[in-house]
């Protein structure tokens, strides 16, 4: 009988134990548990990073980290066709690599519904020339290598127009030379690929070059003629952070608008790009 009551006390202590045990689990906050609530990652994803890009985003990580307790991790990606799809099916939760045209257009051919959520550079593109100093040098039927997909070529299109060399139908969401209505010096655009604006330039007498493939043809401000200037029609030519529709007034993503949009970031772009990029938040667009 001693034996069984022995055991009792034992079989009833531990349970006291157990009870104690669920009851501050159930009252005070698991340690753990409130780390891990208190934790907020953000993937981005990007393309091609290049050395520049790295120092603005660690710059951005650092903000994020200090001022908002946010860790942002940047996913790079090889080309431009995988981030839209990335962040489409989830598997990122943001990306900055396109500007507004390049977004529209992939919206409109996935029937996608991605959405810009903060503005952060623009890029303006050149016409570069090997033969001619200035724009008005370029003489009667010159010929004028233009990239050929359809967001480059018509924003080479608008450049040409705002150099005052030929005009454009109004209205047109994305220009091509059927969208040429006043060409006064019968120039000849060549479409090329855009990888091939840079390699054809000794055999036309301008080249309109994406900045991504000047850098390799050894091209600056010596051959450059003419500057893409910032107004109504480069607007949709700005870089966006992007997010899923359902996504764009998410407190946590726009905490990393705020990182990426500080006097530190604009800068550090004015430092590390020159006039080759500019800080794009706040500009005034006439």
């Amino acid at each position: 009988m001693h034996k069984k009551r022995v055991r009792n006390r034992i079989i009833w202590s531990i349970v006291g134990v157990l009870i104690l045990i669920a009851g501050w689990f159930s009252f005070v906050p698991n340690p753990l548990g409130k780390q891990q609530a208190q934790s907020k990652t953000v993937t981005v994803g990007v393309v091609g990073l290049s050395k520049q890009d790295e120092i603005i985003w660690k710059s951005v990580q650092q903000t994020a980290k200090k001022k908002y307790g946010l860790t942002i991790k940047l996913k790079n990606f090889s080309d431009y066709t995988q981030p839209n799809k990335a962040l489409a099916n989830g598997d990122i939760d943001l990306n900055s690599f396109q500007h507004y045209a390049f977004l529209d257009a992939w919206n409109e051919a996935n029937h996608g519904t991605l959405t810009p959520i903060g503005r952060t550079y623009i890029a303006p593109i050149r016409i570069y020339s090997k033969k001619y100093k200035s724009i008005k040098d370029l003489p009667d039927g010159a010929t004028i290598a233009v990239p050929n997909d359809a967001t480059n070529e018509s924003r080479a299109l608008y450049v040409l127009k705002n150099a005052g060399l030929i005009k454009l139908k109004k209205n047109v969401k994305l220009a091509t030379i059927a969208s040429i209505t006043s060409n006064p010096k019968h120039l000849k655009i060549k479409e090329v690929s855009a990888e091939q604006t840079a390699r054809v330039i000794d055999d036309v007498d301008a080249s309109i070059i994406n900045n991504t493939y000047v850098q390799a043809a050894h091209l600056g401000d010596k051959e450059t003629i003419y500057i893409e200037p910032l107004n109504k029609d480069s607007e949709k030519w700005i870089n966006v952070i992007v997010a899923r529709k359902d996504d764009k007034n998410n407190i946590i993503y726009r905490e990393v608008i705020k990182s990426f949009q500080t006097e530190k970031t604009k800068k550090l772009i004015q430092k590390l790009y020159g006039k080759t990029q500019l800080p794009a938040w706040g500009i005034e667009l006439k």
